[in-house]
């Protein structure tokens, strides 16, 4: 992972009338990362992407793709070198797979042998190989997912939005999801996800950012948001039975808040996790004990 931007957006905003969706958001993601970007339903998280990826024009604020401002030029070349995956699949269900991904590489107007050459690659490496004379239709949802990843990178794009991408899949073709991943990201294209699963955030990120109500309320790695709330979480129920959540910064604290509890009581102490930040931050969690204070 290098250490220059290939995304850069600078105070974009999204307002419906009289309603703003993204309130001057600033986002930098480093070329070559995974870039993990979670908020709660409704904070912005798609706007945002939209207006990136040209599928929205901003109110306000600017959006670069590797150094070319494509807020000023919509026809910006900056364009192709974006590839998009959104939450609702986009594939003809009564076409094969191998037809789908012909048709992309025709929208990008790829020369018919190079676009042949890259389906042969692209749909090896996905392990789709078996499956391009089946219909979309018949495909279970992380083999679409596959084939929709084959239609989004057909064009080689330097960077990859995917928006919740493992939404609805079982455990095994999340997995399998973050394999492929991993892959693409090795191979040098730069990920750019949303999602609301917490352990993916935390297994595939580099980076993340948390928006809620449209505001960018803290971003870093995986790492420094936990510690930036305490490395060692305790679970434990007051006495209306309800859970509470203490943070400390090293396991001799949580100790000792733990023999301060009374006798008999139910505690778990673990370490702090992503779901703990996006909790306090968001203000999800079911009764803040105390005001959290980031450290990082």
């Amino acid at each position: 992972m290098t250490g220059d931007i290939i995304v850069r957006a600078r105070g974009i905003t999204k307002r419906f009338g009289d309603f703003t969706a993204v309130d001057h958001v600033d986002v930098d993601v480093r070329r070559g990362e995974i870039f993990g970007f979670l908020g709660p339903n409704g904070a912005g998280k798609t706007t945002t992407i939209r207006m990136i990826t040209t599928l929205t024009q901003p109110t306000e604020g600017t959006v670069e793709i590797d150094g070319r401002d494509i807020t000023k030029d919509v026809s910006s070349p900056a364009k192709e070198d974006i590839g998009i995956i959104q939450q609702h699949i986009s594939l003809d269900k009564d076409v094969s797979v191998l037809e789908n991904i012909r048709y992309h590489a025709i929208l990008h107007r790829i020369p018919r042998k190079e676009a042949e050459e890259r389906i042969e690659r692209l749909s090896r490496m996905m392990g789709l190989e078996p499956y391009m004379d089946r219909l979309v239709l018949n495909l279970s949802g992380g083999w679409k997912r596959r084939v929709a990843i084959v239609c989004a990178i057909i064009h080689e794009p330097r960077i990859l939005f995917l928006d919740e991408p493992t939404a609805g899949l079982d455990t095994q073709s999340r997995h399998m999801l973050w394999d492929l991943i991993r892959g693409l990201n090795a191979n040098g294209t730069t990920i750019f996800l949303t999602t609301h699963y917490m352990d993916e955030a935390e297994e595939l990120c580099d980076r993340v950012a948390i928006i809620d109500h449209g505001h960018l309320v803290i971003q870093g790695t995986p790492e420094e948001l936990c510690m930036g709330i305490g490395s060692w979480a305790v679970e434990y129920r007051d006495s209306d039975g309800v859970k509470q959540y203490r943070y400390f910064t090293d396991m001799e604290q949580s100790r000792a808040f733990q023999e301060s509890l009374p006798l008999g009581s139910r505690v778990v102490s673990r370490n702090t996790n992503m779901e703990d930040v996006f909790l306090e931050v968001t203000g999800r969690d079911v009764v803040a004990t105390e005001e959290v204070t980031f450290r990082i």
